[in-house]
């Protein structure tokens, strides 16, 4: 009879040996073994897995194109592509490509049945057609609807700035404050009430950090979808992240309220107005269920990326002194109400380009936007082949950063480029520029492009304008540098300034 020693050292063996003839059968099976990437992902995802754990992936993708060109193996299925000519291709609003499964770890399960949600579902057909009730409510000349639900909340947001740092003479980490705005002026323009988080100065009820935790679940666990089916979606005992059943029950609280209370007759209508609205419109696709389904998308996907892009504003525009006068000089020509209205704000052009530098140089998102190539293959710029189901994806890091299309120096903050150079006639700058816009993958690009891009445009333009015209900003240390976190989105930490009343 074997010992238990015996039984232990077989057991891992047989272990080894299955994890071993799994890598290798990866690698035999591989399409990808002629492009060049890391040893280590001819065998296994398990490479990527890590390097996405460690918080700053961008860096490793922007490294790696830069060694090895246009196509870097990711996995043994995986590639990684850097040409702004293929965003087009990969990302075709014609026969779009369908989404790898590292979406589906966005799914959750009810009554053991996996539900997709709009930004995870893979089914194409299902998104376009859900989507269309809603989807002009967020073009720009729509999202203004909703300009006195933002105004209403960046009130607020300097009123708890005098009464908690400027009269006491405190320094502000707007990192903190930023996303506090954003979180609440999304539910403000989704509801036309806040999640209380700036009355309270603080996250009490978790919001946040669920989705802080989500996030650092979700970006890990997707370059390996299949652990997912483990941690989170197993019919036994559930060991992913912490859900958002707080935003359901909040959004379907507040349906319930409307429905029994009435639309609102002043005219100032928000996003729950609309959504109900659509219901009237298109019974056959739009129910109950569906509406909290919109509800959703608009607050936990239109929070931490508007935060991001503010804080990335603010942050670049303190450590450049010359950015930082060159916008307080043009916001103080324009002589700004409080808040700036959208009307005063959309033609500044320096504004415009502060706010598109901040979000080219530092997008919401970190990690590539994954699609499966299609029957047909894809044959890249250089000649090379990539067959029909290989997963291929783009990291807005990488592509934000290709010189060709933005000029030098792109890994530095320099608003400029999106302005029209001495040299250049109007007719020159326009194709410049227009280039740039189209390859820029901040907001995505295609038929799943962040829906609701425009209006996070218009809080943060707005936001900024607002408070260099009320206040005097400056960093409490301009030697001290922020803390990046790359989780899915690219959150900052530690961006404390001092404030005072411009006079």
């Amino acid at each position: 009879m074997p010992s238990l020693i015996d039984i232990a050292v077989n057991l891992a063996l047989s272990g080894a040996v299955l994890v071993l003839s799994t890598f290798l059968w990866n690698y035999l099976r591989s399409p990808l073994k002629s492009y060049p990437g890391p040893f280590a992902t001819n065998f296994t995802n398990f490479w990527r897995f890590l390097d996405v754990h460690k918080g700053r992936c961008d860096i490793t993708h922007n490294a790696l194109h830069r060694k090895h060109g246009i196509a870097v193996r990711m996995g043994p299925n995986v590639l990684s592509l850097s040409d702004p000519n293929l965003i087009s291709k990969v990302f075709t609003t014609k026969n779009p490509w369908k989404k790898s499964t590292m979406y589906g770890v966005n799914d959750v399960m009810v009554s053991g049945k996996r539900v997709s949600n709009l930004f995870g579902t893979t089914d194409e057909k299902w998104h376009s057609t859900v989507i269309r009730p809603v989807k002009s409510l967020y073009s720009m000349t729509k999202v203004q609807d909703v300009e006195h639900c933002v105004d209403a909340v960046i009130n607020l947001y300097l009123e708890k700035l005098q009464e908690r740092f400027v009269s006491p003479g405190k320094a502000c980490d707007m990192a903190d404050y930023m996303l506090y705005f954003a979180w609440d002026t999304m539910s403000q323009v989704t509801f036309s009430e806040t999640l209380g988080i700036l009355e309270a100065g603080n996250d009490d009820r978790k919001f946040l950090e669920t989705s802080y935790r989500s996030l650092d679940y979700f970006a890990p666990v997707c370059q390996i979808p299949e652990l997912d089916l483990l941690l989170d979606k197993n019919p036994i005992y559930r060991l992913g992240p912490p859900s958002f059943g707080w935003a359901t029950l909040f959004s379907i609280e507040a349906l319930k309220k409307r429905i029994a209370r009435g639309p609102t007759l002043d005219g100032k209508n928000d996003f729950l107005d609309k959504f109900l609205e659509a219901k009237k419109k298109h019974p056959e696709l739009v129910d109950d269920g569906m509406v909290v389904t919109y509800l959703l998308s608009n607050v936990l996907a239109g929070s931490d990326t508007t935060a991001i892009s503010l804080c990335s504003a603010i942050y670049y525009i303190l450590k450049h002194p010359k950015v930082h006068r060159k916008l307080r000089e043009e916001i103080h020509r324009a002589q700004l109400p409080i808040p700036a209205s959208w009307k005063d704000i959309q033609d500044l052009p320096y504004l415009n380009a502060v706010m598109r530098e901040a979000m080219r140089i530092h997008p919401g998102v970190g990690l590539m936007l994954e699609r499966i190539v299609p029957e047909g293959g894809l044959t890249l710029p250089d000649g090379r082949f990539v067959p029909a189901g290989t997963i291929v994806g783009m990291n807005p890091w990488v592509i934000n950063r290709n010189e060709e299309v933005f000029g030098p120096n792109t890994d530095k903050f320099i608003p400029e480029r999106w302005l029209k150079y001495d040299h250049e006639t109007e007719e020159q700058f326009s194709a410049r520029v227009s280039r740039m816009k189209g390859c820029d993958l901040t907001f995505g690009a295609g038929s799943r492009v962040c829906i609701g891009r425009y209006l996070s445009q218009f809080e943060s333009y707005k936001l900024i304008a607002t408070m260099f015209t009320k206040f005097d900003i400056e960093l409490a240390d301009p030697k001290d540098d922020w803390k990046i976190i790359n989780s899915w989105f690219v959150r900052q930490l530690n961006i404390p300034v001092v404030l005072k009343n411009r006079v």
